[in-house]
C-alpha cells in the first residue's frame, strides 16, 4: 500500500512538472511564431485562472446540481450512511463532509469541495442497495481518500493549464494567423513551422496529460482507501459489482465524468488508446492491485 502510494504521488507530480513544460514551450512558440513575446502566455493564463476560480468556488456545488443530488441534513434521515462516513472521518482525522443521496439505480458515488473543510460525498442509490457493508465502507474511504489527497486542487491546477493551452492555440488561429512575424532564413522558416505545430498539437497533449493525471489520482485513492480501512478487498469487491452493473447514470454529464468512482457512463475501456482519452483507469486492473494489495 506504502509502495503505491508513493508511485502515484511520484507520477502525478512528474505529470504536472511535463504539463508546465508542455504549457511554457506553447507559451514560447505563440510568442516566436506572433511576435508577442509572452503576452499571449500571460493573458492565456490570467484568463484560465480567472474562470477556474468560479469552478474553485462554486463547483461543488454545480456538480452536485447536475447530479440531482439531495443532502442528508440529520443523521436520522439515513442512519447507515451517515454513520459509514463519520466513523471513517474519525479514523481518517477529517471534518465530516456534508453528505449527498443520488436517486439512481446506478451504482456510482463521489466527492467533491476545493478542502476538508468545505468538502461534500455523494451516493447512489444503487450503490447503497448493492453493496455488502464492507464493500460500502472501501467506496466510502476512497472518496474520502480524493477529500484528503486535496484531488480537487490537483485537478483545478490541471484546468488551468489546459484552459492556457486552448486559449493559446485559439488566439493563434482566431487573433494572430495573419500576424505573423516573417522570417527570411530557412533557421527561421522552420522554427516557425515548429512553433505552429507544436500550437496545434499542444491543446491534445495538455487533454492526455489532464486524462493521465485522473488515472493517478484514482490509482492513489484506491490505495489510500486500502490503508484507512486495511481491507483492500472490501474496495475491490465494490469495483466487481459496479463493473457487473455496467449500469450509465442517467445524469452523467461528460464535466463532472472525473469525480465518480467509475466513469459515469457504464463503458469500460477496450484498449490502451481508448484508454489514453478515459478519465479513470481500467477497472479490472484497479481491482488487480486492490487483490495484490491484500494477499
Amino acid at each position: 500500500m506504502y509502495s503505491q502510494i508513493s508511485s502515484n504521488k511520484r507520477n502525478s507530480a512528474l505529470l504536472i512538472g511535463l504539463f508546465i513544460g508542455v504549457l511554457a514551450a506553447a507559451g514560447y512558440a505563440y510568442g516566436y511564431v506572433t511576435d508577442t513575446g509572452y503576452g499571449g502566455l500571460a493573458l492565456a493564463v490570467g484568463v484560465s485562472v480567472g474562470m477556474t476560480l468560479v469552478s474553485w468556488f462554486a463547483g461543488d456545488k454545480i456538480a452536485l446540481s447536475m447530479a440531482g443530488a439531495q443532502e442528508l441534513t440529520a443523521r436520522e434521515q439515513n442512519p447507515y450512511v451517515w454513520n459509514l462516513v463519520e466513523n471513517l472521518c474519525i479514523t481518517a482525522g477529517l471534518p465530516l463532509p456534508r453528505i449527498y443521496l443520488i436517486d439512481d439505480p446506478s451504482p456510482n458515488a463521489f466527492a467533491t469541495g476545493r478542502d476538508p473543510q468545505h468538502a461534500s460525498i455523494a451516493f447512489t442509490t444503487g450503490i447503497i442497495q448493492r453493496l455488502e457493508n464492507e464493500e460500502l465502507e472501501g467506496v466510502v474511504a476512497h472518496e474520502l481518500s480524493h477529500i484528503k489527497n486535496l484531488d480537487t486542487r490537483w485537478l483545478i491546477l490541471v484546468a488551468v493549464l489546459v484552459g492556457s493551452l486552448s486559449l493559446l492555440a485559439d488566439f493563434f488561429f482566431h487573433g494572430s494567423f495573419f500576424r505573423r512575424r516573417g522570417r527570411d532564413s530557412e533557421g527561421g522558416g522552420i522554427g516557425m513551422l515548429i512553433g505552429i505545430i507544436l500550437l496545434v498539437l499542444a491543446p491534445v497533449i495538455g487533454q492526455l496529460i489532464k486524462f493521465a493525471v485522473s488515472r493517478q489520482r484514482e490509482y492513489l485513492a484506491d490505495a489510500s482507501a486500502s490503508l484507512l480501512t486495511r481491507y483492500p478487498a472490501g474496495l475491490a469487491g465494490a469495483l466487481e459489482k459496479i463493473r457487473d452493473a455496467n449500469q450509465p447514470l442517467a445524469k452523467a454529464p461528460s464535466a463532472t465524468a472525473h469525480l465518480w468512482i467509475s466513469a459515469p457512463s457504464g463503458a469500460s475501456i477496450k484498449n490502451r488508446i481508448a484508454g489514453l482519452f478515459s478519465t479513470h483507469p481500467p477497472i479490472d486492473e484497479r481491482i488487480k492491485r486492490l487483490r495484490e494489495m491484500g494477499a
